[in-house]
C-alpha cells in the first residue's frame, strides 16, 4: 500500500449498508478519513457506475443509494476513474465490489479496519496507472426513521435535545447506528405550537433482529422523559420516504393539517403511529417529520421559501 505513518489515521472510520430487498436497493454510508470527505469520489462513482441511483456527501460521510445488481464499468482516466460494479447479499451480509484506476486498491485496504466491516478482500492491488479491485463485506442492516413531536411545554424542555438523547441511547444499547437528526420546520402560524413549531426526525441503521425493538425502546424513553401530554412518534421502515409523505410534510409546513390526514398518510405508507399518552396532537408533527428526514435544507425552510 505504500509507506504511511499510521494506517488507523487514514482508514475509513465506519461503513454501513442498509438494505431494502423488496425494492432491490442498498444505501451505503462510508465515513471518510478526511475531514470533509472526498467530493471527487461522489462525482466519479456516480458518473462511472450505472448501479448508483443517487449519491451525496454529508460532511465526511458518503451516501450512495445502489441497485442490488452487477454491471461492467467503462473506466477512463480522469473521466470515469472509479466506481462500484456489483452489490449482492449473501448469508445476511452485504458485498460491495469496487473497481478503479490508480488508488482503488488502496481504498479497499483503507476500508478494511473501518467499524462495522466484516472483511475487505483485495482482488487486484492497482496503484499508479493500474486497475485496482476488491470487495468490502458488512452486516446487512435496515433503515428506520422515527419522527417525534411535542415533548416540551412553554415553560421547559426542547424536543430536539430529547431526540438527540434517544439517538445516543440506541447506539449505547447496540441496536444499531444513529445516522441523522433533522429539525423540520412546520407551519409557524399554528396556534397550538409550543414556540418554534418544529418536529424531529431521527434516522437509524438497525440490525434486522432489532428492527421492531427500537420502537419499544424509543416509546418507553419518551414516556419516561417527555414533559408534554401530547407526545407522539411515527416509525417508517424504508430507505426512501414516498412522494405522498413528502407532499404531506410540505403541506404541514404551509398550513394547518388534521390528525386524520396524518393518520391517512401513515396508513398508506405502513407507518407505525404511536401516541405516548392520551392526547394525540403530536401525531401531526411526528408523521410530518418523516417526509424530509434527509433533506436538511428543505426541512429547515419557512413557507415563503418553499418552491
Amino acid at each position: 500500500m505504500g509507506k504511511y505513518s499510521n494506517i488507523n489515521d487514514i482508514s475509513y472510520k465506519k461503513i454501513i449498508a442498509m438494505v431494502d430487498e423488496e425494492l432491490g436497493i442498498v444505501e451505503l454510508i462510508e465515513e471518510h478519513p478526511c475531514p470533509n470527505g472526498a467530493q471527487w469520489m461522489i462525482y466519479q462513482y456516480k458518473r462511472t457506475s450505472p448501479l448508483i441511483v443517487s449519491a451525496w456527501r454529508d460532511g465526511n460521510k458518503h451516501h450512495f443509494v445502489l441497485k442490488i445488481d452487477k454491471c461492467k464499468l467503462n473506466l477512463v482516466p480522469s473521466l470515469s476513474a472509479a466506481g462500484i460494479e456489483q452489490v449482492f447479499i449473501e448469508n445476511n451480509n452485504v458485498h460491495i465490489v469496487y473497481a478503479g484506476l490508480a488508488g482503488a486498491g488502496v481504498g479497499i485496504e483503507l476500508r478494511k479496519n473501518a467499524e462495522n466491516v466484516i472483511d475487505a478482500i483485495l482482488h487486484e492491488k492497482g496503484g499508479g496507472s493500474k486497475l485496482g479491485k476488491g470487495v468490502v463485506i458488512t452486516p446487512k442492516m435496515e433503515k428506520v426513521i422515527i419522527g417525534i413531536d411535542d415533548t416540551d411545554t412553554k415553560e421547559e424542555g426542547a424536543t430536539w435535545v430529547l431526540a438527540n438523547e434517544i439517538g445516543k441511547l440506541v447506539e449505547k444499547e447496540g441496536i444499531g447506528y444513529y445516522i441523522d437528526h433533522t429539525i423540520i420546520q412546520l407551519y409557524p402560524g399554528n396556534p397550538n405550537k409550543t414556540q418554534n413549531c418544529v418536529s424531529i426526525a431521527l434516522t437509524f441503521a438497525v440490525y434486522p433482529e432489532y428492527k421492531y425493538k427500537i420502537k419499544e425502546l424509543v416509546k418507553n424513553y419518551l414516556k419516561e422523559k417527555s414533559l408534554s401530554d401530547k407526545t407522539a412518534m411515527a416509525v417508517y421502515y424504508g430507505i426512501t420516504p414516498s412522494k405522498s409523505m413528502k407532499l404531506y410534510t410540505n403541506k404541514a409546513k404551509k398550513g394547518m393539517v388534521s390528525v386524520e390526514e396524518a393518520k391517512s398518510v401513515a396508513m398508506r405508507n405502513n407507518i407505525d403511529v404511536i401516541k405516548i399518552f392520551e392526547k394525540e396532537g403530536g401525531i401531526i408533527g411526528a408523521v410530518a417529520a418523516l417526509g424530509l428526514a434527509e433533506h436538511h435544507e428543505e426541512a429547515a425552510k419557512l413557507p415563503d421559501d418553499l418552491e
